[in-house]
């Protein structure tokens, strides 16, 4: 058999090796940026971890976040980081997952480390529901309040991509919202608002409703009343208000007070009143 000749194979002087610095997780998170800019920010609702929705609202290039509503939607840990993943593929946005009251401290863990950067805690209380809050989106390190331990989650590169003080800073920038939703939440209002690392939160209609005993509309004047009170304390006291609406035409009333960050839409909604309008229309062409 004829020797081979070696210069006949192109790959032969090619390395197989790979500089990991070239390949670093990227720990930028958009939200917080704008934050920090003092500039406006849109989110929007997902009650889904199909990676597939993520992507299709990354293409739109409009949203600056989205929100997993991980309180109300089901998910196992696996299909939180498929979440994560599909949220990086797209530079103009980040994530956030809603975290219910018990077990915040380790939903707190489980969310970050699958990569969504932004948590927005449910059912504030009192200042100790607040400090538990921030404690939980942060590492134990000098100088902070926090509990989380160091890990090698995804939100690390797994130990690999990013070292162990990216992902301290990677926690450090995460946005800690929390929801102002119950009747003592209101009468403590100030007090939570003053609580280091707060920044962002959210007045709850329907709760605030049910601690009242109210069981109303959202949109009754008296909840009203008590949301625009609890906006303008945020925004007295250099804490972000944000608004949850469904279509952009709600959005005037709030930006004329100030608020300037909106989550807008839930999937679940959208295909409800897309399939309802869409449905009647075609059963009257059709004389159903």
């Amino acid at each position: 058999m004829p020797k081979s000749n070696d210069n006949s194979n192109p790959n032969k002087n090619v390395s197989r090796s790979i500089d990991p610095n070239n390949l670093r997780k990227s720990t930028n998170n958009v939200l917080r940026e704008r934050l920090r800019d003092g500039k406006p920010t849109i989110g929007t609702h997902l009650m889904s971890v199909w990676p597939a929705m993520v992507e299709i609202i990354g293409y739109t290039g409009v949203m600056d976040y989205i929100e997993f509503s991980g309180e109300d939607a089901p998910y196992d840990l696996a299909s939180l980081e498929n979440f994560g993943r599909a949220v990086d593929l797209f530079d103009h946005m980040t994530s956030m997952m809603k975290i219910e009251q018990v077990p915040k401290e380790w939903l707190a863990s489980r969310a970050n480390g699958s990569g969504i950067q932004n948590l927005i805690f449910a059912d504030t209380r009192s200042v100790d529901d607040a400090q538990e809050a921030v404690a939980a989106a942060r590492h134990e390190t000098p100088g902070e309040n926090g509990v989380a331990g160091a890990g090698w989650k995804r939100d690390v590169g797994y130990g690999i991509g990013a070292t162990l003080e990216e992902g301290v800073n990677q926690r450090q920038e995460g946005v800690v919202v929390l929801m102002i939703e119950k009747a003592e939440a209101i009468e403590n209002l100030e007090a939570i608002l003053a609580v280091d690392g707060v920044d962002m939160i959210q007045f709850g209609p329907s709760d605030y409703s049910v601690t009242k005993g109210l069981y109303a509309d959202p949109e009754q004047s008296e909840i009203q009343k008590v949301q625009n009170y609890v906006n303008e304390t945020a925004i007295k006291m250099g804490v972000r208000p944000r608004v949850e609406i469904s279509h952009f035409k709600e959005a005037k009333p709030y930006m004329d007070t100030g608020v300037i960050d909106f989550c807008i839409g839930w999937d679940t909604r959208i295909v409800f009143d897309y399939c309802k309008e869409q449905g009647e229309e075609l059963a009257k062409l059709l004389g159903m």
